[in-house]
């Protein structure tokens, strides 16, 4: 048997900042609603005017006979006398302010045991709708309707009629019921005018209904006025949230997160390599070995001090073009869909533009080292960059400990380069650049096809192996050599290599500010648009 607690449920407001809905039905909704939920469950409820302190345990006497209905139809039958249980009936909070609390005292009747098969079968479950219920009898419905309508009129003379506003649906009165009240439009307030104004309503009224035997007096309660609904402001548009910045699949937040954690990390570790170095230099014997090798050997005397025009020029070349190459290796490297191809005037496999411009300076660059290797030896220079005595290597080692501690050794650059710069600058021209260059050739098109024994002695795998830690050697080393040119006396060492002099001024930085502008503009200009007329001049530029 479904037991029901008689209160009212309310759910959510009908518009966007009011109160719970609904605020208050009529006692008649209430009293149809809990009579058919009795009647489907088997359940009767007798009402009683006394409190629950006086109210006497013996059974109430039976309710007066409902009113014949006014509409024609078939006789209800007669229920049988419910004998009272004597269980006090649950009461809750007032409908309106100041008022009774609800459901009227009373107390439960007993039913008879009922079973699912004693229930007709053409008998419906009951509504918790009041319109719902009555749908089959048209004049009850109408009187339904009426009681819901007399709702939205206000004791203190407003009238509420429907907006264009949505109305918000709560929860159903329900369990397992429609949600409440029935799909609409919200009511807003009007001014009642004298001919609309309502009159006193009714306190007590009597129910008609073909399902029931018993008409009970039921005390109607006054709707509590509402203040007047504004039509809901419309919420400003959200802002959308935005995308992060993605770099090779990572947002641009992780990579610089990396970076930091990179850059802390390295200023962490230089400091504990230098003072590692600087505790080393305290071990016994090792200042008089530093004494012994300061770092640099005396050159033979043939040796020319400072550096000629040809110098010079070769190293700003060098400085273009490394740069480019760089930069067209790792387009190459990268490159999905080349924006343009090229292809040879006698015809050959057709490449990316980007490769050409990768091989194009590739052969500028050989070009350029061939002449500064024939100049170095014509010249005598070779023995600037080229080690000719075995002390070379422990005086590398010296210089070295004496950049770990950045206690530098000291420069002499006009005249002699320290051991661990002329070791670096021998592995740069004689062997960097060598192999880059025959890497390279490898994995071009001009390497014999045919040529077996030349296959087995460079294969292109271990081109490819080699060729990119070659370009990571050449980069790093250009940042150091940056570096330490300007953290050991920037001017007169600018001088030396831009100028040609050993004197302090300006001459050299100025000269070395125009050879990095027109890198740059090296840089801007090697794009397919600038690249094409140049490229045609040789083959075929194509988008396909």
């Amino acid at each position: 048997m479904a037991t029901y607690s008689g209160e009212l449920r309310r759910g959510l407001p009908r518009v966007a900042g009011g109160d719970p809905w609904p605020a208050g039905w009529s006692s008649q909704d209430i009293v149809l609603g809990v009579t058919d939920t009795a009647m489907g469950a088997g359940v009767d409820f007798v009402q009683d005017s006394e409190p629950p302190a006086s109210r006497s345990t013996e059974p109430a006497p039976a309710a007066a006979a409902a009113p014949e209905a006014e509409h024609v139809g078939p006789a209800a039958p007669t229920a049988p006398a419910i004998p009272d249980t004597g269980v006090v009936l649950r009461r809750g909070l007032p409908r309106t302010p100041d008022g009774e609390p609800w459901p009227p005292a009373g107390t439960i009747a007993a039913a008879p045991a009922t079973s699912i098969e004693d229930i007709p079968a053409t008998q419906a479950v009951p509504s918790a709708d009041p319109v719902a219920r009555h749908a089959a009898n048209p004049a009850e419905a109408e009187d339904a309707v009426t009681v819901v309508e007399a709702q939205q009129v206000s004791a203190q003379g407003s009238e509420f009629v429907a907006s264009e506003t949505p109305l918000r649906r709560g929860l159903p009165r329900a369990p397992g019921g429609e949600p409440w009240p029935a799909a609409g439009f919200a009511p807003i307030a009007q001014a009642a005018t004298p001919e609309t104004a309502p009159g006193p309503v009714a306190e007590t009224t009597a129910v008609e209904h073909t399902d029931t035997v018993a008409a009970e007096p039921v005390v109607q309660a006054e709707p509590v006025a509402q203040a007047p609904v504004s039509a809901p402001a419309t919420p400003s548009a959200a802002k959308p949230k935005r995308e992060p910045v993605m770099v090779r699949g990572r947002a641009l937040a992780h990579w610089v997160r990396l970076g930091v954690l990179g850059i802390a990390g390295a200023i962490a570790a230089a400091g504990i390599i230098v003072l590692a170095a600087r505790g080393v230099t305290t071990l016994p014997g090792v200042p008089e070995w530093l004494e012994r090798y300061p770092g640099e050997y005396d050159l033979p005397d043939s040796a020319v001090p400072g550096f000629p025009w040809w110098v010079r020029w070769s190293h700003f070349l060098n400085i273009f073009l490394m740069v480019l190459i760089i930069r067209s290796g790792l387009l190459v490297r990268q490159q999905q869909q080349p924006p343009a191809f090229w292809t040879p005037k006698r015809g050959g496999k057709k490449i990316s533009i980007n490769l050409w411009l990768h091989t194009s300076l590739d052969v500028l660059w050989l070009v350029n080292g061939v002449i500064f290797v024939v100049l170095l030896f014509v010249s005598g220079h070779w023995k600037r960059v080229v080690p000719t005595s075995w002390e070379v290597f422990p005086n590398a080692l010296s210089a070295l400990l004496q950049y770990l501690t950045l206690d530098w050794p000291p420069e002499h650059g006009w005249v002699n380069y320290n051991s661990l710069q002329q070791i670096m600058y021998f592995l740069v021209i004689f062997v960097a650049a060598p192999l880059a260059a025959i890497t390279g050739v490898r994995m071009s098109e001009w390497w014999p096809k045919d040529a077996e024994r030349l296959n087995r002695f460079c294969p292109a795998p271990l081109a490819r192996a080699l060729h990119f830690p070659t370009m990571l050697f050449f980069v790093q080393f250009i940042l150091v050599h940056v570096f330490l040119v300007f953290s050991t006396g920037a001017l007169r060492n600018l001088n030396h290599m831009f100028a040609g002099t050993d004197v302090v001024n300006w001459t050299g930085f100025w000269l070395f500010a125009l050879a990095i502008f027109l890198t740059a503009a090296g840089w801007i200009a090697a794009r397919p648009l600038v690249l094409a007329p140049v490229a045609k001049l040789f083959g075929r530029v194509s988008n396909r």
